[in-house]
């Protein structure tokens, strides 16, 4: 598993300290706050890390172009959210984005190529990430990275979903961390 490209998805400031000190190069803060963004992400950078931050769940930032602006000047390294308009929004301000997906049928995975079409993001991630057949056709109709994350729990889900053309793993589990 070593080769495996995995991101630690963390919601406390607990997981975080713990991310910091793990292997991992990125890490994904699903609960970020306005009073410690500056303080996270610069323990992230003196650990020599990335952070990208969901702004659409996050606390006290602003979901427009001025909260993307003031998470940059914090420190976040990118924005991570669902929302068509953020992502083009923090891609003009110069911010790395991952825009989430939830794939839930058939019709879902065309909506997200089109979306995909219209906000042309870094990279993309999918929930649930056990979805191997999506992963290889988003994989063979797009040009961009895609993260597995949700419900994977075993090192076998992590080897088949990198194996049908994720680039990394967006986990919570602490024990995959390194």
């Amino acid at each position: 598993m070593e080769n495996l490209r995995i991101i630690a998805a963390v919601r406390s400031s607990e997981e975080l300290n713990l991310a910091v000190k793990s292997k991992v190069e990125i890490i994904f803060m699903l609960a970020p706050n306005i009073a410690s963004l500056k303080e996270q992400a610069d323990s992230v950078h003196k650990a020599g890390k990335k952070l990208f931050i969901h702004l659409d769940l996050a606390e006290g930032i602003g979901k427009d172009e001025y909260g993307i602006l003031f998470a940059k000047e914090q420190g976040a390294d990118g924005i991570i959210s669902t929302r068509t308009n953020i992502i083009k929004l923090a891609k003009k301000a110069g911010m790395f984005t991952v825009q989430r997906f939830f794939i839930v049928d058939s019709h879902s995975i065309d909506t997200t190529i089109e979306s995909l079409k219209s906000s042309k993001p870094d990279m993309i991630e999918i929930m649930p990430g056990i979805i191997p057949k999506v992963i290889k056709r988003l994989k063979k109709d797009l040009d961009m990275p895609i993260v597995a994350g949700g419900l994977i729990e075993t090192p076998d889900e992590i080897k088949e979903a990198i194996s049908c053309g994720a680039k990394a793993i967006s986990i919570g589990k602490r024990e995959f961390w390194g």
